[in-house]
């Protein structure tokens, strides 16, 4: 026990007394130097021949509630930071796959190991199933004039998974963006340039903190818009990259790009009603641990707030590059909630599970918007052995939702249950 949190002292994770009572995870250093993973082994019991690889992005899943739950419940688990950690202008989305090809090597050599599963929560949604798509079509996936990025050959080769796991994956954070941004800018360097008329914090248009009601025809309107943002935004970029290789861009290679109003102004946090079911009964694991075939509908709250985030620089601004915003934060559409162009971002997991053929489980939190979103890649995944559960009053993060409870501990297993059930799922496939 001392040794470990030597080890994890010394490689600067902040992992809390309790999380050592459960694993002993192990620092492991990848390359490039920015790649690096925590491994977790379970404390007793027999050895493990399943490991799970955790990744995302950009964000930090060294302590990822994943790792404990997992590890306990009997799993070798790999929690990785990519290339691009906690840095969006370094993102380089298609080179991420390289940072898993490196975790699913370690984790194939680890003794005992005959089966790997990609987890992908979040922003791992798109990654994980970016990457599998990728290992099972070759680079051939990433490539083509539809695309805003094309990968390279170095993407050849990379070792398929045996299983993949969606935890509330987002559709990409191509699509999140296009959702998020603020489509009343009227001027790209003036934040405060605002057409009333799409302002979503206009409250002539249905807005109030915490109670938005927007009407059809402004939604209707408002997508669209998003759309058109996006699409000049992109349209902007891409003639950016193409002065790059005239060589009449200021750099050779990359420049800064920050884009206003850019968070903090997705209708459906605003507004509930947008996104707020499945459209056909699907499987719902209620908090008693029974499980019943229903149209399932989210208990999410309404965000509060987003007006002032919106028109700040922390909150509502990217910054990005040329390169990193064509690579994961840009996709083409027509209408922000439905007519997206999937495919011609390589950050887009409804386009990659098209292309995938593991066994593939999807959730999706109950107390989260994202549950129409699963259901569409439930919907769009190719492989034959496929499954999808939203998991009753669960956040984003898989705790329960004390804030949507209408009696106390009415969603209190969110957590457990949602581990029990995964771990079920594993089991009785490998």
């Amino acid at each position: 026990m001392s040794r470990s949190i030597v080890v994890l002292t010394a490689c600067g994770l902040a992992l809390t007394a309790t999380l050592f009572a459960q694993s002993n995870p192990i620092y492991v250093q990848f390359s490039p130097g920015s790649v690096k993973a925590a491994l977790y082994k379970p404390d007793s019991g027999p050895a493990p021949h399943v490991a799970v690889l955790l990744i995302h992005r950009t964000a930090n899943f060294l302590a990822n509630p994943a790792t404990r739950e997992l590890s306990k419940r009997g799993f070798m688990v790999l929690a990785m930071n990519p290339r691009s950690d906690n840095n969006e202008a370094a993102v380089s989305f298609e080179a991420n796959a390289l940072d898993i090809k490196s975790g699913i090597e370690f984790l194939r050599k680890q003794p005992g190991i005959t089966r790997l599963v990609l987890w992908g929560h979040s922003g791992g949604g798109p990654a994980t199933s970016f990457y599998e798509a990728v290992a099972e079509r070759g680079s051939t996936y990433c490539r083509g004039a539809s695309k805003l990025i094309e990968c390279d050959s170095t993407l050849d080769g990379l070792s398929k998974a045996d299983g993949l796991i969606l935890v509330d994956a987002h559709p990409g954070v191509s699509v999140n963006a296009l959702r998020s941004l603020n489509p009343a800018v009227v001027d790209e360097h003036d934040p405060k340039k605002i057409d009333p008329a799409l302002d979503p914090f206009n409250p002539a248009n249905g807005y109030k903190d915490g109670a938005s009601r927007y009407s059809e025809p402004f939604k209707k309107k408002y997508f669209a818009a998003q759309a058109a943002r996006m699409n000049r935004l992109i349209d902007a970029a891409g003639a950016e990259l193409k002065a790059m290789k005239a060589g009449t861009a200021p750099y050779p290679d990359d420049d800064v790009m920050v884009v206003t109003r850019f968070e903090g102004a997705r209708l459906m946090e605003l507004d509930p009603s947008i996104h707020h079911s499945t459209l056909k009964p699907q499987k719902l694991l209620k908090n008693d641990g029974t499980v019943v075939t229903q149209i399932v509908e989210s208990v999410r709250r309404p965000a509060r707030g987003y007006d002032r985030r919106n028109a700040s620089f922390e909150g509502g601004a990217r910054l990005m590059t040329v390169r990193s915003f064509l690579s994961a934060n840009a996709i083409r559409a027509r209408d922000a909630l439905d007519e997206v162009d999937w495919c011609s971002s390589n950050n887009s997991t409804p386009c990659a599970v098209k292309s995938i053929s593991i066994p593939i489980l999807i959730t999706a939190m109950g107390a989260h918007y994202f549950i129409r979103d699963s259901e569409i890649h439930y919907e769009a995944a190719a492989s034959a052995d496929k499954e999808f559960i939203v998991i009753e009053g669960a956040t984003h993060g898989t705790p329960p939702c004390t804030a949507c409870e209408t009696t106390p501990g009415q969603y209190s297993n969110s957590q457990k249950n949602f581990f029990d059930y995964v771990t079920r799922w594993i089991n009785a496939r490998f």
